[in-house]
C-alpha cells in the first residue's frame, strides 16, 4: 500500500492524472498505469454488466473480467470498482438509475 500511495502521488506530480491500480489481495496491488492491457480502461458502474475476479494461474494472480449478462456490440463494458470507504469521496458519474453517487 505504501508503494501504491507513493506512485499515485508521483503520477499526480507528473501530471499523468488517473492511475490504474487494482488491489489483488491484502498485500498486492497491480499498477497498470504505465504498462497494461486495454482492460485497465474499463469504466466503473454502480449497475455493471461485468465483474472482476482474481484467479491464480501457475502460482501467479491474474485479474479476469467476467460478463454478468449478454453484452451487445458497441455496448460499454463496466464493472463495480468496489473501492474501500474513505473520508474523501470520489464522485461517480456512471449515470446508473440507482447510482451510489461515489466510487467509495
Amino acid at each position: 500500500q505504501v508503494i501504491a500511495d507513493m506512485r499515485e502521488k508521483r503520477y499526480e506530480d507528473e501530471g499523468i492524472g488517473s492511475s490504474y491500480m487494482f488491489r489483488v489481495d491484502h498485500d498486492s496491488i497491480i499498477d497498470a498505469t504505465k504498462c497494461g492491457n486495454f482492460a485497465r480502461f474499463i469504466n466503473h458502474s454502480c449497475n455493471p454488466n461485468c465483474y472482476a475476479k482474481v484467479i491464480t494461474v501457475e502460482s501467479q494472480k491474474k485479474i479476469v473480467i467476467y460478463s454478468k449478462q449478454q453484452i451487445n456490440v458497441n455496448e460499454e463494458i463496466t464493472y463495480d470498482y468496489k473501492f474501500p470507504i474513505e473520508d474523501v469521496k470520489i464522485p461517480c458519474l456512471c449515470g446508473a438509475e440507482h447510482c451510489r453517487g461515489t466510487l467509495n
